[in-house]
């Protein structure tokens, strides 16, 4: 790498960061969601979808039907939240 003194170009720069805490606590207003997605199959997923459900008991018994129906038995889960973001300190 060539000597940025003497080629005019500027020099690498070194930026320092301080650590920001935030904390991320659940929205009790809002549903959390839970979604399964059938990933059974050799060649392909299956790729059904349970679509976005609000209780995990529905969603376990979406598996269930799906596995009674099909004989599939992988799945892929997804859980989501609402958050708020709670800025703490700089440190």
């Amino acid at each position: 790498m060539p000597d940025p003194a003497t080629t005019g170009t500027p020099g690498r720069k070194r930026y320092r960061f301080r650590e920001y805490h935030v904390t991320a606590a659940v929205d009790p207003m809002a549903l959390p969601t839970f979604e399964a997605v059938c990933v059974t199959g050799e060649d392909h997923d299956c790729g059904t979808t349970s679509g976005e459900l609000h209780a995990e008991d529905d969603l376990t018994r979406w598996i269930a039907e799906h596995c009674a129906e099909t004989g599939h038995d992988f799945y892929h889960r997804t859980t989501r939240a609402t958050l708020r973001a709670e800025p703490g300190a700089w440190q």
